[in-house]
């Protein structure tokens, strides 16, 4: 059975979201998914994603590269972006986990490069999750759309169609919004610029 990033979006959308209704608590931070770093939150919700639907993750395991694989379907590289704190107060440099332009980077753009160059027949799909406040103080449309910005026009990387899921009403006083956008790695563009 072959599964779509459409659906996977989905279900880890909402393995995030039960994870959150279910109270859990990071480390000394407040109850909520929203605090979570992003190794801890992507094996919480594996938990649940495997617990959910044994037929498509039965077999997901979380590595180190790539963060996630699907064997015979997907790699998955992950990256959390928060405006702000569980403290409430704005977080410096949020962004450059996804924009950050360069080869060898952590970032989600560094990421699509290892992707691309990384061997296997499993499809390849890089994660952006994040959180707002309901309504946004900062918004993560623009910190997306300049990855996709980025990742096509600069770096050259082909991005499938943006794969998005939003889910309000999480508990965290300020991540109470989810928000899950996914693309599939194509490759490079032929004329693509590798940094």
């Amino acid at each position: 059975m072959s599964l779509s990033l459409a659906q996977f979006t989905e279900d880890f959308a909402a393995a995030l979201k039960e994870v959150d209704d279910d109270g859990a608590r990071h480390k000394q931070f407040q109850a909520g998914i929203g605090p979570f770093g992003e190794a801890d939150a992507e094996k919480a919700a594996l938990c649940i994603m495997k617990r959910r639907h044994p037929e498509r993750y039965g077999t997901t395991a979380t590595k180190r590269q790539p963060d996630l694989l699907i064997p015979g379907q997907w790699k998955v590289e992950f990256k959390v972006v928060r405006p702000f704190g569980d403290n409430g107060r704005e977080a410096e440099n949020w962004s450059q986990n996804a924009l950050h332009p360069y080869k060898g980077n952590t970032s989600s753009i560094g990421d699509c490069l290892k992707l691309v160059d990384g061997g296997g027949e499993e499809r390849k799909a890089v994660v952006i999750f994040g959180y707002e406040h309901d309504p946004a103080r900062i918004a993560l449309d623009p910190c997306v759309s300049g990855f996709e910005l980025l990742a096509s026009s600069l770096v050259g990387i082909r991005l499938s169609a943006r794969f998005e899921r939003r889910i309000p009403g999480m508990r965290h006083p300020v991540h109470q919004v989810l928000r899950v956008f996914a693309w599939e790695v194509l490759g490079l563009n032929k004329d693509g610029v590798r940094p």
